[in-house]
C-alpha cells in the first residue's frame, strides 16, 4: 500500500453515519487486513487513507461488499512492500469504511472511523488479500466518581491548555470536545491521536487497554512534549530575534547593492576574488608573501563582503598586490651623463658628486651590488635634500623623501599590527608603494631629530632598515612578511651628527657638507637662485638683472649663514618690489639692480663688520666657533681688577668652556715668569672673563688658546694683534689640541676681514678641504704649543698700538 501521510488529527465536526451504532456493532473473528505505514489509528478516530497495493485494494473491496469493517495493523518497517504476520504489530484497530473514492491513478481513497482495539492472532494470505484472525479488546470503564480519575483528566486538560498557550497547533474546536468528555479512555485516545508522535510511542499507547494506565502514559507524554515545546519556543524566540536582525541587515545590504548596481558601482564578490587572484599572480611576490596573500584571500572568500573583518583583509590584500615586489627601474650607468646632471643641478659639493659617480662605476661592473647607505651632515640650507633629488635624476631613479623630524613612534617605521583599527604599514613600505619600484633613492630627512617616548624608539627600528646585512629581509608589522630593501639607496640627512645614536651612525657612511664660501654663494645665486626667483615672482620676461656688486652686497651685509635660504629670501624680496613697480606702471624698460639699489630696496645693512677688529685692544682676543649654521667669530674679553683672586666667567658658557678657562688660568700661573707676569697679581686681583652675545649658549674646548691669549694680554697690559684669529684646545702643559669645523671657521674669519688664523698643528690635514682660492687669501699659522703663539699675537709692550684699515 502506498499512502500519502495525512495529518494525524481528530476532526470532531465531521458527520458520522447516524445509522451506525459503534458501541453495539458486532465484529467478526476474521476480517480483511489492511497494513498501514507510518500511522496508528485509534478508536473513534476518523481519518482518510490512500490505498495503492493490489492486495489492500481487494481487502477494501471485500469489506465494502460485506459489513464495511476492516482491521488496520501498522507495519513495523514501512519499507516492506508485501508484509507478513511478523512485519505487523499485534495490536490494531477495527475500523469501518465510511466512504470510498477511486482516484485517476488507480488508487483508492477511503475515509475510515476507528471502532475498537483488536488483538491480531493470525495473518492469512489467500493470494488475493490478507485476512486477520482477531479478538476484540473490551475496555472496562472505571468509577466516574473516583478522585484519581478526575484529577488525572483535569491534569491532562490543563496541560493541553498550557500547550496551546505556548503555540501548540490543534484543531479549533479541540478544547470544546475534550471538555465534554468524561471517559478517561476516550480522552487519552483523542489527545494522543492529535499529537505528532513517533509510531513507536503511538503503538505503545494503543496497546494499553486499561483506561487509567493509558491516560497516565498520555499525561507523561504530554509533560515531555510540553517541556520540549517550552524549550522550542524559547529557541524560536531567540532565533527569531537573531533572524530578524540578520534579515534586516540582509535587506539593507541588498538595497545598498541595488543602489550601487544602479549607480554602476556594484562589484560582485566573486569578481573581486578573481581580480585579487589575478593581481597576486602578476605581483610576482616571494613564495612566503604569496602564500600569506592567498591565505588571506581564502579567508575573505568566507566572509560577508560588508563585515569589518572583510574590510581589514581587503585593505591588506590591496597593499600586498600594489607593492613593487619585483619592479626595478633601470639605472643610468652613463658616468659622463650623470656627472653632467649633477653639475647642472649643484655648484661645488665635489666630495658627494665623486661618491655618487664611484657608486655608478661599481654598479656598472657589479650588477648585484647592494645599495649604499649615505648620511649627509651639514648646516641648514646647503642643499642636502635637493642634492638627493639631483642624485635620483642623475641615476634615473624614483625619489622618495620622508621627514623623520619629531617622529617618536616606532610604528612609523615598522607599521602597526593588523589587529589595530586603522592599521597601516610603516613609512618605508608606504614610500616604496608610492615610488612604484624596489630600488628608488630613499631620503630619510632630519634623522638627527628623531625622538623617543613610551611608544618606542624609531632609531632602533631604523637599525634593521639601514643595515645592508639585514635589510634584505625587513619585516613590516602590518605585512607580516619579509620585504627586500637591499636594492634601495638610502640617503639620510642631519644638521649635527652627535644626536644620532652610535649604533645607527655606524651603519651609515657619513659625508660632511661645509658652508658655502662667498664665491660659491655668488656663483649659485647667479646660476640658480636669481633665475628661479625671477620666474617665481613672474618677472622672468622683464629686463631685470643683478650686478656683481649687488649680489656680493646682499651676501655680505644682508645674510650671514652657511647655506642659501636667507639669500634666496632677500633676492625674492627684491623681485617682489620690482613686480609691484611693474603693476603700478612705474617700471622702465630695463631695470639693473646695483649696490645702491640694494640698499634702497632692502633697507639698511643688517650685518655690519665688528668695529673691535679695527684696532688692537688689551684683554680682547678673537676666537673662532663652529655652529650648526656655519662658522662664527668669537670675541673674548678679560678685565683684571683689585680683589682676592676670584675668577668670574659670564656669557652663558657651557661646562666644557668654563673648564677651558680654568685650565688656561692654571697654565698661565705655572708659566708666569715666562710671560713676565708678577705672581702677586693672582692673589691681589680678581679677573673676569666674558664672551659677548650673552643670550646665545656657547660651549666647547676650541676657545682654549683664545682665552689664554686674552688673559695674558690683560695681565701684561699688552694689546692683542687685531688681525689674528685663533682656535684650539689648550692643556695644562700648554699643548694645543686639534679642533673641528676648520673650513667653516676659516670662512667666518675671512668674512670678518681677518687674514691670519692660528690653528693646531694636527689640523694641517684639514687644509685641503678649504678651496684653493680661499687658502690663498688666508695665512694659516700652525702651532703645537702655546709658547709659539705669544710672539705672533702679543708684541713687545714697548711696541706702539697698530691700526688696520677698514676693508
Amino acid at each position: 500500500m502506498k499512502k500519502e501521510k495525512p495529518p494525524n488529527k481528530f476532526s470532531p465536526d465531521q458527520e458520522i453515519n447516524d445509522d451506525l451504532d459503534l458501541e453495539t456493532l458486532k465484529i467478526p473473528k476474521t476480517l480483511p487486513l489492511l497494513p498501514v505505514r507510518d500511522i496508528v489509528v485509534f478508536p473513534h478516530m476518523i481519518i482518510p487513507l490512500y490505498v495503492g497495493r493490489e492486495s489492500s485494494i481487494r481487502a477494501v473491496e471485500k469489506s465494502l461488499a460485506s459489513n464495511r469493517l476492516i482491521l488496520l495493523a501498522t507495519q513495523k518497517n514501512p519499507q516492506v512492500d508485501d508484509p507478513e504476520g511478523n512485519d505487523l504489530y499485534k495490536t490494531g484497530t477495527v475500523v469501518i469504511v465510511i466512504r470510498m473514492l477511486k482516484m485517476p491513478d488507480e488508487r483508492i481513497k477511503i475515509l475510515v472511523q476507528g471502532v475498537k482495539r483488536a488483538k491480531l492472532l493470525k495473518v492469512v494470505n489467500n493470494e488475493v488479500y490478507l485476512k486477520g484472525n482477531l479478538n476484540t479488546i473490551e475496555e472496562s470503564e472505571p468509577d466516574a466518581s473516583s478522585l484519581k480519575q478526575e484529577a488525572m483528566m483535569r491534569i491532562c486538560k490543563e496541560t493541553i491548555y498550557e500547550m496551546i498557550q505556548h503555540g501548540k497547533s490543534l484543531p479549533p474546536d479541540f478544547m470544546v470536545v475534550i471538555e465534554n468528555l468524561d471517559s478517561p479512555g476516550k480522552l487519552a485516545d483523542l489527545v494522543i491521536a492529535n499529537l505528532n508522535l513517533k509510531v513507536k510511542d503511538l503503538q505503545e499507547v494503543l496497546e494499553l487497554t486499561a483506561p487509567l494506565k493509558r491516560l497516565k502514559r498520555v499525561i507523561e507524554i504530554l509533560k515531555n512534549e510540553f517541556s520540549l515545546l517550552k524549550v522550542q519556543s524559547q529557541i524560536q524566540t531567540e532565533t527569531q530575534q537573531e533572524i530578524g536582525k540578520t534579515q534586516r541587515d540582509y535587506y539593507l545590504r541588498e538595497q545598498l547593492k541595488a543602489i550601487k548596481k544602479e549607480l554602476g558601482d556594484y562589484e560582485d564578490k566573486a569578481d573581486e576574488i578573481e581580480e585579487f587572484q589575478e593581481k597576486i599572480k602578476k605581483a610576482k611576490m616571494p613564495k612566503k608573501a604569496k602564500e600569506e596573500a592567498n591565505k588571506q584571500l581564502k579567508r575573505m572568500g568566507k566572509m560577508h563582503p560588508e563585515s569589518a573583518e572583510a574590510t581589514t583583509v581587503r585593505t591588506f590584500l590591496e597593499w600586498m598586490v600594489e607593492l613593487p615586489w619585483s619592479i626595478l627601474t633601470k639605472d643610468n650607468l652613463d658616468i659622463k651623463k650623470a656627472s653632467k646632471t649633477l653639475n647642472n643641478d649643484h655648484f661645488g659639493l665635489e666630495k658627494i658628486k665623486d661618491r655618487i659617480l664611484e657608486h655608478l662605476s661599481v654598479k656598472k661592473l657589479n650588477k648585484n651590488m647592494k645599495g649604499p647607505i649615505l648620511c649627509f651632515v651639514g648646516p641648514p640650507g646647503v642643499g642636502k635634500t635637493s642634492l638627493g633629488r639631483s642624485i635620483a635624476r642623475s641615476m634615473e631613479k624614483k625619489f622618495i623623501r620622508i621627514s623623520l623630524g619629531g617622529v617618536r613612534d616606532e610604528a612609523e617605521i615598522r607599521g602597526h599590527r593588523r589587529t589595530y583599527v586603522g592599521a597601516l604599514p610603516g613609512r618605508v613600505i608606504q614610500g616604496l608603494k608610492t615610488a612604484g619600484s624596489s630600488n628608488p633613492i630613499f631620503m630619510l630627512d632630519e634623522i638627527d631629530k628623531i625622538g623617543t617616548d613610551f611608544r618606542g624608539d624609531p632609531s632602533s627600528a631604523l637599525l634593521e632598515v639601514l643595515d645592508p646585512e639585514q635589510n634584505n629581509s625587513f619585516t613590516d608589522h602590518y605585512l607580516g612578511v619579509e620585504y627586500d630593501l637591499s636594492k634601495v639607496m638610502f640617503i639620510a640627512t642631519a644638521n649635527i651628527a652627535d644626536p644620532i645614536p652610535s649604533a645607527l651612525k655606524d651603519r651609515m657612511e657619513i659625508i660632511r657638507l661645509s658652508g658655502y664660501t662667498l664665491e660659491e654663494k655668488f656663483e649659485i645665486a647667479k646660476r640658480y637662485l636669481i633665475p628661479r626667483v625671477l620666474k617665481e615672482n613672474g618677472i622672468e620676461k622683464l629686463n631685470v638683472s643683478f650686478s656683481k656688486n649687488a649680489i656680493i652686497e646682499i651676501i655680505t651685509f644682508y645674510t650671514r649663514e652657511a647655506g642659501l635660504r636667507n639669500l634666496e629670501r632677500k633676492l625674492s624680496e627684491i623681485c617682489r618690489k620690482i613686480a609691484r613697480l611693474y603693476a603700478e606702471n612705474k617700471f622702465s624698460k630695463k631695470y639693473e639692480i646695483s649696490k645702491a639699489k640694494v640698499n634702497s630696496l632692502l633697507g639698511p645693512q643688517i650685518f655690519i663688520p665688528e668695529t673691535d677688529l679695527d684696532f688692537d685692544r688689551v684683554g680682547t682676543a678673537t676666537g673662532l666657533a663652529w655652529t650648526s649654521v656655519g662658522g662664527e667669530i668669537l670675541h673674548i674679553e678679560v678685565v683684571v681688577m683689585k680683589g682676592k683672586g676670584v675668577l668670574s666667567i659670564t656669557g652663558q658658557l657651557g661646562d666644557v668652556m668654563k673648564e677651558s678657562a680654568k685650565a688656561a688660568l692654571s697654565y698661565i700661573r705655572s708659566k708666569a715668569d715666562l710671560f713676565g707676569i708678577s705672581p702677586d697679581i693672582f692673589s691681589k686681583h680678581d679677573y673676569h672673563i666674558h664672551v659677548p652675545a650673552g643670550g646665545i649658549p656657547k660651549d666647547g674646548p676650541s676657545a682654549g688658546i683664545t682665552i689664554t691669549t686674552a688673559l695674558i694680554s690683560a695681565f701684561t697690559k699688552v694689546p692683542v694683534q687685531s688681525n689674528f684669529a685663533m682656535t684650539g684646545e689648550i692643556t695644562l702643559r700648554g699643548r694645543v689640541l686639534p679642533i673641528g669645523g676648520l673650513k667653516e671657521k676659516s670662512l667666518a674669519a675671512l668674512s670678518a676681514g681677518i687674514t691670519n688664523i692660528i690653528i693646531p698643528k694636527d689640523n694641517e690635514k684639514d687644509l685641503p678641504e678649504i678651496p684653493p682660492y680661499i687658502r690663498k687669501k688666508l695665512n694659516f699659522i700652525s702651532v703645537k704649543n702655546y709658547d709659539e703663539i705669544v710672539n705672533h699675537v702679543l708684541p713687545s709692550p714697548k711696541k706702539k698700538k697698530t691700526t688696520r684699515k677698514k676693508k
